[in-house]
């Protein structure tokens, strides 16, 4: 579930003002009877959680009493996962959600907070709750009950409705009095200065007008490795991302882009630092490979069976070729829960919170971006373009002759990726045009992946006639693919290495 608020600050003395206006024609303004809640929130020592701006909490009266809030990228937009469980023992599978943010420590009691709720539904005229709004009274509580601190704020939180709703009713808060507030969560409020002190992972700053090459790679690193451990609860739960993209495919990208980082880079940094690295996020990458591989078949199957109404093939023949597939996904997906819940994860996401902090690099990071870097990217741009790359390409060439080009592009593009903060419009250019081949290539071995698929699942069941008929015209499909994408190869390569994109490298 994603929650989306807005936050308010307002004094004793303010008064709710009238609401009547901001529903929708038909629509109402419901008060519910005022309520009591008891919040207790768990965190480690040094409150990881919080200064990340994440929560563990159990809350009193809720049918689901435990709940994890974790941030998103946008502010006031946060994934929260409720599940049942008795106070003074939070649900495993909650303890683990926040595995990258405490990383093995112990989560105990930090605060508790009491909230006197006076809350207010926004409906429209069938009465669904299109915003709610609350007016909360907060006490904060010590380890005996003792009061350590009171303060008041409205929330008004996006339910049913739109943004536009949710702003309208935000500026007549404000007209009243209100002032919105910075996003901080109540806890973090009641825990006071060390909860908002920097959290352990270390984001992206951006880069100064004259960068250094290590510069560039430490924003390299801490992209790559906050995207990466951002995903890791949403891969726990096996989520949706939107647009039909899924956690486990984001963190995968994550990982590749931070492995050819760390290749293209390697000059850059330590060895003994580096290597061991790179080594385990292969380790990781293999275990989401599997169930992003599965993802990638099920959805094409989708797709290559519905392509052509006008020959439509043998619904159920499909069914049995996803039934096999789903058995494959799921059996992956329990293989990533399981690596995600390893003492060797747990460690690789210490590492990695090191690494974001602070890339051990070499003496020769400290040269200027703009003179150390188009050398770096060259290195991988000359694997494409040589005879082991484009060069000696020949169109017949066999599927994995092919792939293997295929992951050369890809290194080639994420290292221009990784300069192009630094480098400008120059790598930008060639970014977006190696975007172009890495589409081709990569319908390419979807293409000839999937026909090799349904071809072996036929055969593994040669009594079913209907799934080998199926399967063959499925196969047929995907050829047509590969012969499109190899057509279509010359004219997008041409493009990408037109001189005035690839001047830059030289």
């Amino acid at each position: 579930m994603v929650e989306e608020e807005q936050k308010y600050e307002v004094d004793a003395a303010y008064v709710l003002p009238d609401l009547a206006a901001t529903p929708p024609a038909g629509g109402r303004v419901r008060a519910l009877p005022p309520m009591t809640l008891i919040a207790r929130y768990l965190d480690t020592v040094d409150l990881r959680l919080a200064r990340a701006g994440a929560s563990l909490r159990h809350r009193e009266g809720d049918e689901l009493p435990w709940t994890v809030k974790l941030p998103t990228s946008t502010p006031g937009v946060r994934h929260e996962i409720s599940r049942p469980g008795p106070v003074g023992q939070p649900p495993q599978e909650l303890v683990e959600l926040v595995t990258t943010l405490h990383r093995g420590e112990p989560l105990t009691p930090v605060t508790v907070v009491r909230t006197v709720r006076h809350a207010h539904e926004v409906c429209d005229k069938d009465g669904t709750v299109l915003v709610e709004v609350v007016d909360d009274r907060v006490t904060v509580l010590d380890g005996s009950g003792a009061t350590t601190g009171t303060f008041r704020e409205l929330e008004v939180e996006l339910k049913g409705g739109n943004r536009g709703l949710l702003d309208r009713v935000g500026a007549v808060l404000r007209e009243a009095g209100a002032r919105g507030g910075s996003f901080t969560p109540k806890h973090v409020r009641a825990l006071g200065a060390a909860a908002q002190a920097d959290p352990d992972l270390v984001p992206p700053a951006g880069l100064g007008a004259d960068p250094t090459a290590g510069d560039v790679v430490t924003e390299a690193v801490r992209k790559e490795v906050g995207r990466l451990l951002a995903h890791d609860p949403l891969v726990r739960l096996h989520a949706a991302v939107g647009d039909g993209d899924t956690a486990v495919h984001q963190m995968r990208v994550a990982i590749r882009r931070l492995r050819s980082d760390l290749r293209t880079f390697k000059p850059l940094l330590r060895r003994a630092w580096s290597r061991p690295l790179r080594t385990e996020l292969h380790w990781l990458a293999g275990v989401l490979g599997a169930a992003r591989d599965a993802e990638v078949l099920r959805d094409r199957l989708r797709r290559t069976a519905t392509a052509d109404p006008l020959s439509p093939l043998d619904p159920a023949a499909v069914h049995r070729l996803d039934q096999v597939l789903d058995v494959r996904q799921r059996q992956a997906l329990a293989a990533v829960d399981e690596a995600l819940r390893s003492a060797r994860y747990r460690t690789l996401v210490d590492a990695l919170v090191l690494a974001a902090r602070a890339p051990r690099l070499t003496r020769r990071a400290t040269a200027p971006a703009a003179r150390a870097l188009p050398g770096l990217v060259a290195r991988p741009w000359r694997r494409l373009t040589g005879p082991d790359g484009v060069d000696g390409l020949d169109p017949l060439a066999p599927e994995q002759r092919w792939h293997a080009v295929r992951k050369q592009g890809k290194q080639a593009r994420y290292a221009v990726n990784a300069v192009t903060p630094a480098l400008g419009k120059a790598a930008r250019r060639l970014s977006r045009a190696l975007s172009g081949v890495q589409d081709v290539l990569g319908e390419h071995q979807d293409a000839a992946v999937a026909a090799e698929t349904w071809l072996e699942i036929a055969a593994e069941r040669p009594d079913d006639h209907e799934l080998a008929v199926t399967a063959g015209r499925l196969a047929e499909r995907e050829r047509e693919a590969v012969r499109r994408m190899r057509a279509r190869f010359p004219a997008t390569w041409q493009r990408a290495t037109k001189p005035r994109r690839t001047r830059w490298l030289r």
